[in-house]
């Protein structure tokens, strides 16, 4: 596809839904002009057409919350666009992570990939910090043999409910697994970002 193919409406606008390539967390929705989609696609970073300032704007220019971009997606109708980008920082004015922090339908808990993200954010700050009396600053401590053959105990819980046809324990159990591997991951500089590439590649079609 190619610029021409987008059908901007008659103000010369499409829609732009921006979305966190990390977690597929929606952060914003704006819209751009053929100029801000051509910077767009010319700079990696999200840049937008302000309907109330009649102006081109980029995100992060004044607040220092950017959006690397790395991809940019047309719709089936080919009347709006999608920026899946690395964010630094807020999306929202607010400074909520995303414009879409009020909620309608009532739920316990985000979505996977958005829970991961904060865990393992969390993670690297207190490796940063090492604060007293953290569980992950205790990990760190220990060792990574020690932190590894936690990973062993952690598996064989998952294994030992699966075993006993146990949902809930096995949920529990993995919530556990998947703490202590994000910890290994932060421990070596893989993010989960990394594993969605490497998953997205190997179930890339050819």
């Amino acid at each position: 596809m190619e610029i021409t193919d987008v059908r901007f409406d008659e103000e010369g606008l499409v829609p732009v839904v921006v979305q966190d390539a990390r977690s597929g967390q929606v952060l914003t929705l704006a819209y751009a002009n053929r100029e801000a989609l051509e910077r767009t696609l010319q700079t990696r970073q999200s840049t937008f057409w302000s309907r109330s300032r009649g102006a081109l704007w980029v995100k992060g220019q004044t607040s220092g919350h950017t959006q690397e971009v790395l991809e940019v997606l047309l719709d089936c109708d080919q009347d709006a666009v999608l920026y899946k980008v690395l964010p630094q920082g807020a999306a929202c004015h607010t400074g909520a992570e995303s414009c879409f922090h009020q909620a309608l339908t009532p739920t316990d808990h985000p979505p996977l990939g958005e829970v991961l993200e904060k865990v393992y954010r969390t993670i690297r700050q207190r490796l940063v910090a090492l604060p007293e009396g953290s569980y992950v600053a205790k990990l760190h401590q220990a060792g990574l043999d020690r932190l590894l053959k936690k990973i062993g105990e952690e598996a064989g819980e998952v294994i030992i409910a699966a075993k006993n046809q146990a949902p809930q324990e096995v949920a529990w159990e993995a919530a556990d697994l998947l703490f202590h591997l994000l910890v290994v991951l932060a421990e070596q500089g893989v993010s989960p970002s990394d594993l969605a590439r490497t998953l997205w590649q190997r179930h890339q079609p050819g």
